[in-house]
């Protein structure tokens, strides 16, 4: 993956969230390319390359997802167990990135096979800080299969 143009696609309804995620891995240099959708439809439309995702070339498969819980049309817990039952989808690594501190939330999301839940910190500094490790974890030092 070194050298290679990185991808994540996010998936938040909240639209400060969004800028603050996208900012802050952009201050951080962690990712080439960030590709924001709004709700649970619009995230499957752009894995399945469908509708105003179908060019490859403009809707490319993230190396990551970033995934809130509370979506409007489509659930984030569907999105995920969506993803986490496909073949082509699977071994895409997704973050669950939600304000939820639910246990019950947290025991769903692994039942689900998410990689990996995060809450997101109310402080500036903190959520800064989160986004730059996140970032340089799964995008730097984990390694993923070759697709």
């Amino acid at each position: 993956m070194k050298g290679e143009l990185l991808n994540i696609l996010l998936v938040e309804d909240n639209e400060d969230h969004a800028e603050l995620i996208r900012r802050s891995l952009e201050e951080n240099q962690v990712a080439n390319r960030i590709y924001w959708v709004q709700d649970g439809e619009e995230a499957l439309d752009y894995l399945y390359q469908r509708g105003t995702y179908a060019d490859k070339t403009k809707s490319p498969c993230p190396h990551l997802i970033l995934l809130d819980l509370r979506l409007p049309k489509i659930d984030g817990l569907e999105v995920l167990k969506t993803i986490k039952t496909d073949e082509k989808l699977k071994s895409i690594p997704v973050v669950v990135l939600t304000s939820s501190e639910s246990e019950q939330d947290i025991c769903k999301v692994y039942a689900f096979h998410a990689n990996s839940y995060l809450v997101k910190p109310l402080d500036f500094e903190k959520f800064t800080r989160l986004m730059h490790d996140l970032g340089f974890y799964w995008l730097g030092w984990n390694v993923n299969p070759l697709k």
